[in-house]
């Protein structure tokens, strides 16, 4: 009967057999077919132990410190809602937990899609900056089987409940337990057993995200290429549809009208590109032209079919209906009727392929958008894309379209190549998963990557050589922190950019040094304390590049929180970054471009050294990073940047031969260090500040931020960080901001007495900063520390994506509890600065000539699972370090053990 999902007698088969080879697949015993070892790995169903909740309130003992801030923030985000925009932080409407995500879909700067592990779209980024982080339940793949011209199998591609009142027609909750996602960014695998056809499918996704590569990085693309298996002796006929609707989950967006579908076909063969037909959805986003297109790929074995449209908010019959009848859809081409206000519009693709018994075949599909030029909050001017410069006429997403179905094979292996040395080697597996996982922030971070159109700005946007070759860059600071390239921030993030997009992180760098010359005299009055200063301040490192609801890069410093003209890391980060960014490029001419602002910015912030002993001082409240943490006199923190700023100030002068400053700074490194040390070196660490407050004593884990960027740099001076004393306060870390919290297995605490309990100072004393804990990493590699550097950093992995369901939304910090903060945020890509750790001090990981034993008992540790075994939060987890492992290399960033049976 049409429309039956029951198998015959002779496909059937024994059901316990089933569901123990269905086991051993979830749970890596049994290898996927042409799936890596590596990454993300869930069943469907799988639902994450712990559920969290974001940071709303204070301990009672810290609300003192919030209550004029807090009344002083409601009243500004009063105002900023009747203007009908949101605050640059919006603590009153905290993104909710979705324990959901995998592998996010897109180039560099086009805007971005997020995928769901049970199949889900969501979490849209066209509109430049702006989320919407809401699952469009018509954005689904669905497979029709038919079996002698009968359909015997129909279900859409994902273990969701069926939608409220919609789509009622179409038939849901694929059972979880038979399929598998694994995630390795930028690609993902999602395998479905469909066990009484003795069917499989196997679909890998593929965003064009390759280093040192910048046009195809820069596509709005996102293909799916389909392995058909039939196991069964039967022909079958076998459909894969994607059906998709317009909008961005947002209400007002979606519904505005005037949205109409139209189908295409492509055959150009003069120019390379493979033939491809389907269908687009054309509408407009905040009154910016953006096209939806669904394409796939004809062949000799392949037809390809569309569907123009439906609407996603009916019960789907139409749609269904028609699939389930024929398999496929009707083939004539056509074009829809504008949508009305208040109506929605939906589209579909379907290739229907004979796959023969004991064959497979595949089915190509590219979901393609085009949104060439864009427009801030602000209206200040119009900017183009970058990859419009490739792709600029009306045709270009079917362009696109074909272009991707044609190249992505060169991606595929260009992404391989570039992820082998680190896949190959003898590094922990769940580190192969995090290296790459985390990256997902570069495309998904709110990115843009653009070119000005438009001089009639509201203030004039600086370019040079290099961002008119390659562009203007951005990122947020996080998904709920709408802040552009926030740069102390940005500081540990920005190894991502340098190790594998190294013109961005230089085009980033030559804006921010247009914007630490500029002035903005206009005076605000500021949330933390009510008090009065200008916007922006000459020669002073700005804290951000601008809100996307208002105009970034004219209208800098959104952060309205802290003057942050006086906080006293900002300036010492950009003379890091200038010295490491050399380092790693070998740029001399870039080098000579910024020593001039180097020297300004460290002028600059000599007016912090209140006592001339060349040392600055912090001002008694949180002037830095961390800002809720207020530092007194020198500081462990800022203290030890400016040590490293002015040792990488000495190192550009020596290399730019510009003799002339080096005995001033040489001089000034000479009377700060020894302020340094005697203010702060207490035996064992240094102090967290100079100052006589309670917690002037404690042990903060960043203390050595300094010494790792000096010696990321390349840069070893026992003048400024003595080893001894590195060594010691590393040590001292160690035993108590990482062992004595979680097992030793939730990263590093910021900040934690001397009898190693926590610091409960202030909020952000007794968070988890993951961007952080993966520095400290860095720096505990650096000092050849490899079991600590890989004990603290699986401490992030663990929690993020095996214990709290935080994949691909990392946060910026989480606590000894369910609460986190700020998800989908920059900092974490200082993984990267693991992996550079890893480079420039042992490459021996990498070329597998040195196993570390120490490091594959972390790989055996994390082989706990959050579902089957218990690695404990709060206790021993009765193995030791000490302890033989189980094998050698067992985990493989893999969360599902035992998969569970009831699909969510």
């Amino acid at each position: 009967m049409a429309g039956s999902n029951t198998p015959t007698d002779a496909d059937s088969e024994d059901k316990d057999t089933q569901l123990e080879h269905l086991a051993e697949l979830v749970n890596g015993r049994v290898e996927l077919e042409n799936v890596p070892h590596h990454g993300f790995r869930v069943a469907l169903n799988h639902i994450f132990s712990k559920k969290g909740k974001p940071f709303t309130t204070p301990r009672l003992h810290q609300l003192p410190s919030f209550i004029g801030l807090s009344l002083r923030y409601i009243r500004k985000w009063n105002k900023i809602r009747k203007q009908g925009k949101k605050m640059f932080i919006d603590i009153r409407d905290a993104v909710p937990l979705q324990q959901i995500y995998g592998v996010p879909i897109g180039g560099i700067g086009c805007g971005s899609i997020g995928r769901g592990f049970r199949g889900e779209f969501g979490r849209f980024q066209m509109i430049p900056g702006m989320y919407k982080w809401k699952t469009i339940p018509a954005d689904q793949f669905i497979v029709c089987i038919r079996k002698n011209g009968e359909t015997v199998y129909q279900n859409v591609l994902s273990s969701l409940k069926a939608p409220k009142n919609q789509l009622k027609a179409w038939k849901w909750q694929f059972n979880g337990t038979n399929a598998t996602y694994h995630g390795l960014y930028p690609r993902s695998w999602t395998t479905y057993e469909i066990p009484e056809f003795k069917v499989k499918l196997t679909c890998k996704q593929i965003s064009p995200i390759i280093p040192h590569e910048y046009k195809d990085s820069s596509l709005p693309v996102g293909v799916f290429t389909w392995t058909v298996t039939n196991l069964s002796q039967d022909d079958l006929d076998i459909s894969i549809v994607l059906a998709f609707q317009n909008g961005i989950g947002r209400r007002k967006v979606d519904k505005a009208g005037g949205v109409w579908n139209e189908t295409f076909s492509y055959n150009h063969s003069a120019d390379d590109r493979v033939p491809v037909s389907g269908v687009g959805i054309h509408q407009k986003l905040n009154n910016m032209d953006c096209t939806y297109f669904l394409g796939a790929k004809s062949t000799e074995t392949a037809t390809v079919t569309s569907h123009v449209y439906f609407d996603p908010h009916s019960d789907g019959a139409g749609l269904w209906n028609e699939l389930q009848e024929t398999g496929h859809f009707s083939c004539e081409p056509g074009r829809s009727e504008p949508t009305a206000p208040g109506s929605m519009s939906g589209a579909a693709v379907c290739v229907q392929s004979r796959v023969p018994g004991s064959s497979e075949t595949s089915a190509e599909i590219c979901l393609a958008w085009h949104m060439p030029t864009v427009e801030f909050g602000g209206g200040g001017g119009i900017y183009r894309r970058r990859y419009a410069r490739w792709f600029p006429g009306d045709n270009a997403g079917v362009e696109l379209c074909s272009y991707a179905l044609s190249a992505y094979q060169s991606w595929d292996k260009q992404i391989e190549e570039w992820q082998r040395p680190v896949i190959s080697s003898s590094l922990p597996s769940w580190y192969k998963s995090a290296i790459f996982n985390e990256l997902y922030f570069v495309s998904d971070g709110g990115t843009v990557w653009l070119d000005k159109l438009d001089d009639n700005s509201v203030a004039e946007v600086h370019e040079t050589q290099l961002i008119n070759e390659y562009g203007k860059f951005a990122y947020l600071e996080g998904h709920e922190y709408r802040m552009y390239n926030t740069y102390d921030v940005h500081f540990y993030a920005s190894f991502a950019l340098i190790m594998n997009w190294p013109k961005l992180q230089l085009s980033l760098q030559y804006d921010m040094a247009h914007a630490i010359n500029s002035v903005d005299p206009k005076v605000i009055s500021y949330i933390m304390d009510g008090k009065t200063a200008p916007v922006k301040e000459e020669h002073c490192v700005p804290h951000d590049l601008g809100d996307p609801e208002d105009e970034p890069w004219s209208n800098i410093n959104c952060y309205t929180i802290h003057p942050t003209a006086d906080w006293k890391d900002l300036n010492p980060k950009f003379v890091l970054q200038v010295m490491r960014d050399y380092h790693i490029t070998k740029d001399k001419e870039y080098l000579s471009d910024m020593f001039p602002v180097v020297l300004s910015v460290m002028d600059k912030t000599l007016r912090f050294d209140v006592d001339d002993d060349g040392m600055i001082e912090n001002g008694g409240y949180a002037d830095q990073t961390y800002d809720t943490w207020t530092a007194t006199g020198t500081s462990a923190y800022c203290g030890g940047l400016w040590l490293a700023a002015n040792r990488c100030t000495i190192e550009m002068c020596k290399i730019l031969d510009k003799s002339e400053h080096i005995e001033h700074y040489q001089q000034l490194l000479s009377r700060a260090s020894q302020a340094y040390d005697e203010k702060l070196w207490n035996g064992k660490y240094y102090n967290y500040d100079s100052s006589k407050s309670r917690h002037h004593q404690h042990i903060m884990s960043d203390q050595l931020c300094g010494h790792w960027y000096l010696k990321s740099c390349g840069i070893t001076d026992e003048q400024v960080f003595p080893s001894a004393k590195v060594k010691s306060a590393l040590r001292t870390i160690y035993e108590n901001n990482v062992q004595k919290f979680g097992g030793g297995h939730m990263g590093a605490i910021n900040g934690c007495k001397p009898d190693g309990k926590a610091d409960r100072t202030t909020v952000q004393s007794e968070e988890f900063w993951t961007g952080v804990s993966y520095a400290l990493s860095a720096n505990f590699l650096q000092e050849d520390m490899l079991s600590e550097a890989f004990q603290t950093s699986y401490g992030v992995y663990r929690e993020v994506y095996e214990e709290r369901g935080l994949a691909y939304q990392t946060p910026e910090a989480y606590m000894d509890n369910e609460i986190y903060r700020s998800l989908g945020y920059m900092r974490p890509l200082a993984i990267w600065s693991i992996q550079w750790a890893i480079e420039q001090y042992h490459p021996e990981l990498l070329n597998g000539t040195k196993v570390v034993e120490k490091v594959h008992r972390l790989a055996s540790l994390s082989s706990l699972s959050a579902m089957s075994q218990t690695v404990c939060s709060g206790g021993d987890t009765g193995e030791s370090l000490d302890a033989p492992p189980n094998t050698a290399d067992e985990h493989n960033g893999i969360v599902n053990v035992t998969p569970v049976v009831t699909a969510n």
